[in-house]
């Protein structure tokens, strides 16, 4: 039974989020302030953390900075805000999905529901290459002979493009793959994710050479097969 954290201060929301959740199957822990909502992520180490951005005490973007320092466990944030930075700021720090007030409860459930999906599947081979190591069952990358930190999203994408050396593969492509059918983002979290994957694993991530970007079309994997 899969578990998740439900992170906000509004507590009609964390009461029916917790009454969906909970008639899904789902173990349900709740918080009302980031300082909590800590303290639980680190006490019940949960599947999944459903996370408001506006917070008393410490705010959602910062719980999510903290958490990423020390899980990668899925992040869904929700904001009030409708603004394209909150969004891109919560993807850029590591959040997984995000939903903007009002959403729809049943919605919210699809989402997670989506999210927890992406590790299933039948057992798949290691990928090497000259200069990346994937693999997908233990969910690890090594480049140039160095683990590389990777969030859940960040992972998923790097295997589908590997998995497609020298294939474009657009952004729905992408989605479809990494994030999965059911996905209802904006397609934006592609390149975001593509952005931060960069910076781990490119020599110079303002020069790619690894995950080049294809104009008009989408991105390819260039590493050479071992």
């Amino acid at each position: 039974m899969a578990s998740i954290l439900v992170v906000d201060d509004e507590h009609t929301i964390v009461n029916t989020l917790r009454a969906y959740l909970e008639k899904e199957g789902f173990a349900v822990y709740t918080a009302s302030d980031g300082h909590e909502a800590l303290r639980l992520a680190r006490a019940h180490r949960p599947d999944l953390i459903v996370l408001d951005i506006m917070l008393p005490g410490i705010d959602g973007l910062e719980v999510l900075r903290a958490v990423r320092a020390e899980s990668d466990v899925y992040v869904l944030m929700l904001t009030a805000k409708a603004e394209e930075i909150d969004r891109i700021v919560g993807l850029t720090l590591g959040a997984d999905d995000y939903l903007t007030k009002p959403f729809s409860p049943r919605e919210l459930v699809a989402r997670v529901k989506a999210i927890l999906r992406r590790n299933r599947g039948e057992p798949r081979p290691m990928l090497s290459f000259a200069h990346i190591r994937i693999e997908p069952d233990a969910r690890k990358a090594w480049v140039r002979g160095d683990l590389v930190e990777l969030t859940p999203n960040e992972f998923d994408l790097l295997l589908t493009l590997a998995q497609n050396p020298g294939l474009v593969l657009s952004r729905e492509q992408l989605i479809q793959h990494a994030w999965g059918h059911d996905y209802y983002g904006d397609d934006r979290v592609v390149d975001v994710n593509i952005g931060r994957l960069r910076k781990k694993i490119e020599p110079d991530p303002a020069n790619p050479s690894l995950i080049v970007t294809v104009r008009g079309a989408g991105y390819r994997f260039e590493d050479l097969p071992q």
